[in-house]
C-alpha cells in the first residue's frame, strides 16, 4: 500500500513536529486535538518544525511540499487518511477512547500507526475492529530532527501493515528500526529509562548534582554513543573489560521498580518541568523559549555531522 495522506490525531509534544516532517515529504496531512487551544497553537509549532528541516537542508520532493490543513473534528481529519497516526496522551484508557471513536470513521483497509513511547502495541489492538491494519510507529523528540523511528508489530499486526509503515519511513529518507517483540517500552525508551533510573539515584543519593551529571552523561557516554553504538563500544572496548567490570557493578546499580520520591514528590506539586516553569530546575517563559531554540540548533548540528561523509 501506497501512503499518500495521512492523519495526525493528537498535536501536544509531537504531533506538530510529525506533520511538518511528514508535508516535507510531499504528502497530505490533515491534523486534529481535541482540545482547542492545541488547534490554535498547531500552525506555530509547525512552522517552527519546518524551519528546523529548512536548517537541516530536508528539501521537498519535485512535486512539492504537501499541504498540512488543521481540522475542527477527527471526522474532518481522517476521511480521506491512508494513514491515521494516533499521538494521544500517554494513558490506555485515554488511547482505548480515542480508537473506539475511530473504529466507526475509517474504512477497514485504513491503516492505524499508534505513537505511544511504551504500550504495547497488542493491547491497543483490542480496541479496534480491525487489529491487523495497527501497528506501532514510535518518533523520537524532536520528530522534526531525530531520523530514526520504531516500527513494532502487535500480536495481530499484518505483516503487510508493518511493510508499508517501514516504506514510507524510508521515502522520507528516514531510519526505519524494526523491533521484533512487542515488549513495554520497545527499544528506545527502555534504554533511556534504565539511563534515567540510575542517574536519578546518583542525584538523589547525593552523589553528584544535576548539572554535574549531565555534563558527565552529554560529555562522557553520550558523545561516544553518538557514533558509536553500544553494541560496537562493547567490541570496541573488549569483551573481557565488560566481564570484569559488570562482575562487580551489576550488583550496585539502581534496580528499584517504583519512581523515586525525587520524582513523585516535584511531579505532585505541578512541578512538571520546562511545561509548569519549574521541575529540577526553574525556568521563565523566555528562558523556556530560549532552550528550545539553542538545544534544536545544537541538534541539528551534531546531525549534520554525524551525516557528513568521511
Amino acid at each position: 500500500m501506497k501512503i499518500r495522506t495521512i492523519a495526525i490525531a493528537g498535536l501536544g509534544t509531537m504531533g506538530p513536529g510529525i506533520a511538518a516532517r511528514c508535508a516535507r515529504a510531499g504528502l497530505t496531512v490533515s491534523v486534529f486535538d481535541v482540545s482547542a487551544p492545541a488547534r490554535e497553537r498547531a500552525p506555530q509549532g509547525i512552522a517552527f518544525a519546518r524551519g528546523i528541516l529548512d536548517s537541516l537542508g530536508i528539501a521537498a520532493p519535485d512535486s512539492g511540499e504537501g499541504a498540512v490543513v488543521v481540522c475542527d473534528s477527527l471526522e474532518a481529519a481522517v476521511q480521506q487518511a491512508d494513514l491515521v497516526i494516533e499521538n494521544v496522551p500517554e494513558n490506555i484508557e485515554t488511547k482505548a477512547a480515542f480508537y473506539r471513536g475511530l473504529d466507526p470513521l475509517i474504512a477497514p483497509e485504513t491503516l492505524v500507526a499508534s505513537d505511544t513511547s511504551g504500550i504495547p502495541i497488542t493491547k491497543l489492538q483490542a480496541f479496534l475492529s480491525h487489529p491487523a491494519r495497527l501497528a506501532g510507529m514510535h518518533w523520537s523528540n524532536p520528530p522534526a530532527i531525530i531520523p530514526m523511528i520504531e516500527v513494532i508489530a502487535g500480536h495481530y499486526t499484518h505483516s503487510a501493515t508493518t511493510q508499508a509503515l517501514v516504506d514510507l519511513i524510508r521515502v522520507m529518507k528516514l531510519l526505519p528500526v524494526v523491533v521484533k517483540k512487542d515488549v513495554p517500552g520497545f527499544v528506545e525508551n527502555r534504554i533511556l529509562y534504565a539511563l534515567l533510573r540510575e542517574a536519578i539515584d546518583l542525584v538523589e543519593t547525593g552523589v553528584i548534582d544535576p548539572g554535574d551529571l549531565d555534563t558527565c552523561v552529554s560529555w562522557g557516554i553520550g558523545y561516544k554513543l553518538s557514533v558509536i553504538g553500544p553494541m560496537a563500544l562493547l567490541d570496541m572496548a573488549g569483551l573481557d573489560i565488560y566481564s570484569s567490570v559488570s562482575g562487580f557493578l551489576n550488583a550496585e546499580l539502581c534496580d528499584r521498580k517504583d519512581v523515586p520520591r525525587y520524582i513523585s514528590e516535584r511531579a505532585g506539586a505541578g512541578k512538571f518541568g520546562i511545561k509548569s516553569g519549574e521541575g529540577i530546575s526553574t525556568y521563565t517563559p523566555e528562558q523556556a523559549k530560549i532552550l528550545a531554540a539553542e538545544r534544536a540548533r545544537r541538534l541539528v548540528a551534531v546531525r549534520k555531522v554525524l551525516e557528513a561523509k568521511s
